[in-house]
């Protein structure tokens, strides 16, 4: 299974949405960024996500989803009352995807950005990299145990 790192912001869609119904699943849907993008095509089910939550005050991995609907055409794309409409989609050719996720846990405190870049060996994580935005990203199985090792949660389980 791979495993990936996404990131939101938590008033639109945090990983406390998740944890409101840890039997229900979220449609990740409205990303347009072309390589974000390829990234969500390239998801299975039952690959891992990270929550990442950016743009507030405390930003970092905030909790664990896991896949339960591979990539498919966004929805949002065709919908003309959408923020996320594409008139040059459609349905037999659609640009955008989404995937379904639903909730493992949460890490509370959440891992802050500040101690993910203090970590040693993490230079291939996209989230490092200088000048990186992208909404959707990789991570490979070291640098997502590494990041694990700081989850305080984890521990008193």
């Amino acid at each position: 299974m791979a495993k990936w790192l996404v990131k939101s912001e938590p008033s639109e869609c945090g990983i406390a949405d998740f944890a409101r119904d840890p039997e229900g699943v979220i449609p990740w849907d409205g990303v347009r960024n072309y390589q974000a993008r390829n990234f969500l095509a390239q998801m299975q089910e039952g690959d891992e996500v990270f929550i990442y939550h950016a743009s507030c005050k405390h930003i970092g991995i905030a909790g664990i989803v896991r896949v339960v609907k591979a990539a498919y055409a966004d929805p949002l794309q065709f919908d003309p009352e959408s923020r996320y409409f594409d008139a040059k989609s459609s349905a037999d050719k659609p640009r955008w995807q989404a995937v379904d996720l639903a909730y493992v846990r949460t890490i509370n405190p959440l891992i802050s950005l500040d101690r993910i870049k203090s970590l040693d060996g993490l230079t291939d994580l996209p989230l490092v990299r200088k000048g990186n935005r992208l909404s959707v990203m990789p991570v490979n199985e070291d640098d997502w145990n590494t990041i694990l090792t700081l989850d305080a949660t984890a521990k008193r389980h």
